[in-house]
């Protein structure tokens, strides 16, 4: 499936597709406008995912579409099983909307917002030549491909990781679309079949409690930190010497603190190493709040979270 993935992508950018892939909210609510139930073009086929007739589409992408199993067939319309998404020069495929499989692998605001990070964290401090890249949970991967391609005077190699066969298949044809070829994929929960230290690790852990503990969206934990608290405590041992840790994550603020916050500082403690902490966006996935999980919760926001391992051992 990746090398089909791959192909179509090939031809939407030959085909000047672009298009932003808002909230699952506001997508449902685009889609839900009068006129909008059928696709019209290609940004409705592979963006809104919406119906299409077989004719809105060249007749050898559609058979590739179909030979691939990339369409639900419906009643004489069809829509595509996967979305792309723009992210500054490079296409993205991910699962189509809603992404309600247990498998499904998701892009969206949040996926920019961590990329921002990312490369604004390598413009102040850019890594080392042939460091090594890991993206922990990468999905579609687009934290470790974009932190590659800000770093490719340095030639880093990236291994792209996720427990989810699905999210590796999409990441790999993504990593294609990017010409990226120093590229490693390890299936794996966390860190567990993945050896060896690095220069950088990136993550975006799924930071939701979701009833249906779908893989993509539940953080486990009672308010969805659970992952995020794993990959702190155990990534530590794997930063080389110079190494940072970068994690964008969402804490449910309580009673106007930051519980999360407090984990940090625990789990760091012990080692002093330096570490920034910022939010990003004060409120995001604002219906969540209406779920018993959060029923004490006054907001969710997005974080950033710096670790940097000092290159000196802490005893010199």
């Amino acid at each position: 499936m990746p090398d089909t993935l791959t192909a179509l992508g090939r031809w939407l950018r030959h085909e000047n597709y672009r298009f932003i892939t808002p909230t699952p909210a506001t997508h449902a609510r685009v889609n839900a406008r009068s006129g909008n139930a059928q696709a019209k073009h290609l940004r409705d086929i592979f963006g809104w995912n919406r119906p299409f007739a077989p004719a809105l589409l060249p007749a050898e992408i559609f058979s590739m579409l179909q030979e691939g199993g990339l369409l639900y067939d419906s009643h004489k319309a069809f829509r595509s099983r996967v979305r792309f998404s723009s992210l500054g020069d490079q296409l993205y495929v991910h699962s189509s909307f809603p992404t309600e499989a247990a498998e499904a692998v998701f892009f969206g605001p949040d996926s920019y917002r961590f990329v921002t990070f990312i490369t604004a964290e390598l413009a102040l401090q850019p890594l080392e030549r042939g460091a090594r890249i890991l993206d922990l949970g990468c999905g579609a991967g687009p934290g470790g491909i974009e932190a590659t391609m800000a770093s490719k005077a340095a030639m880093p190699a990236l291994v792209l990781a996720d427990i989810n066969p699905s999210a590796l298949d999409h990441a790999r044809a993504n990593a294609q679309l990017a010409n990226l070829n120093q590229v490693h994929f390890a299936e794996s929960d966390l860190f567990n079949a993945i050896g060896g230290s690095f220069d950088l690790i990136v993550a975006n852990p799924p930071y939701l409690v979701d009833a249906t503990a779908r893989t993509y969206r539940h953080g486990g934990g009672p308010l969805g930190s659970g992952l995020s608290e794993r990959i702190i405590a155990d990534g530590l041992a794997r930063l080389a010497p110079g190494g940072r840790l970068l994690l964008y994550t969402g804490v449910a603020m309580v009673d106007g603190m930051d519980p999360f916050l407090q984990v940090v500082k625990a789990l760091l403690a012990p080692c002093g190493w330096p570490f920034c902490y910022r939010e990003l966006d004060p409120d995001v996935f604002g219906e969540e709040l209406d779920m018993p999980a959060y029923a004490h919760a006054d907001r969710i926001a997005a974080v950033a979270l710096v670790v940097r391992r000092p290159r000196r051992p802490e005893s010199q």
